[in-house]
């Protein structure tokens, strides 16, 4: 898929949240070394520098920004202001905005909306909701969709597989099941990929007549043929109809995929998008790339807790591809 190379055409100014973390810096590192990113880095400047060479890393002329000591008040009041008039009439004082700035989360994200940086990275050491919430403040979901999904990449033999909904929407109504999977192939094609989109359930076009997600899937499915003829979607079919386009085709010869193999899952629910990556995370041999962050609008994405040195260059690479294009639009 060459998400570096891709990365490396045109390197953007990546914000690492938690560089007071080895593994951080080590993947900065590798970054700085293969010309995929301009990092800046958020965290305690002594302890930083102390890491940086007691692990003998070469990471040179990279700014470090020391929220207790290397931003100014002016600073802090100046994104205190922007954050209040996004947030004073739900409930936020300007004092919490300014107290807001030491956290680093806040921070960076208000890094990526002033224009100071492309792309921010966090949540290696804290849980998803937790990193997400600042960003949803300071940035926030675009108008169109107003939701946010989350997209894995399992990099398998046969190819890229991308997995969506996988982090975010639990129960999603037809319209969020709808758009996420917009949102998932425009990100798709981003990597030059043209999405082949099976929108799973338990049942099979319209087999299961009661209610509940197929149902929904069904009718995100006519929502989709509808307004977008052209996209290559169908559903709801189980998942070994998706994987196996010949199967489908020989049973369901009118279904728009024709006889191609899915390379975009839309789960029906949180749970089985989590559940699915997890197992198949597990399992291997497919490496997980992700969570792909998608619908925010400018680039912020989340890395998995306790994200391995691998799992963080990747991410970077995927900040960077989405710092390059607008990948939330077909």
């Amino acid at each position: 898929m060459g998400i570096r190379n891709k990365a490396r055409q045109d390197p953007k100014r990546i914000v690492f949240a938690e560089a007071n973390s080895y593994r951080i810096l080590k993947a900065v590192q590798f970054v700085l070394r293969e010309g995929i990113a301009k990092p800046i880095l958020i965290g305690n400047k002594d302890k930083i520098h102390a890491l940086i060479k007691e692990n003998q890393l070469d990471i040179t002329n990279v700014p470090i920004i020391d929220l207790y000591e290397s931003v100014s008040d002016v600073k802090r009041h100046e994104f205190a202001k922007i954050l209040y008039e996004k947030r004073k009439r739900k409930g936020m004082t300007y004092n919490e905005c300014v107290e807001k700035m030491y956290n680093r989360d806040y921070f960076g994200s208000m890094m990526v909306e002033t224009g100071e940086a492309d792309a921010f990275i966090s949540g290696f050491s804290r849980k998803y909701s937790s990193t997400i919430r600042p960003a949803l403040q300071v940035v926030g979901v675009k108008e169109k969709f107003n939701h946010i999904a989350g997209m894995y990449i399992l990099l398998t033999k046969r190819g890229p597989l991308f997995l969506s909904d996988t982090t975010v929407n639990m129960n999603p109504s037809a319209q969020v099941l709808a758009d996420t999977t917009i949102l998932t192939a425009a990100e798709v094609q981003c990597f030059n990929i043209k999405p082949k989109i099976a929108m799973l359930s338990y049942s099979n076009f319209g087999a299961y007549k009661g209610e509940g997600s197929p149902v929904r899937v069904k009718e995100a499915v006519q929502m989709l043929h509808e307004k977008y003829p052209d996209l290559m979607v169908d559903g709801e079919m189980q998942a070994n109809y998706a994987l196996n386009g010949k199967l489908r085709y020989s049973r369901y010869p009118f279904n728009k995929l024709g006889d191609e193999d899915a390379n975009v899952l839309i789960f029906p629910n949180l749970s089985s998008g989590n559940i699915t990556y997890k197992i198949l995370q597990s399992l291997g041999p497919a490496e997980a790339v992700g969570p792909i962050l998608m619908g925010m609008k400018k680039p912020i994405h989340i890395l998995q807790r306790d994200s391995t040195v691998r799992e963080i260059i990747n991410m970077t690479a995927i900040a960077v591809i989405d710092a390059q294009s607008n990948c939330d639009e077909l």
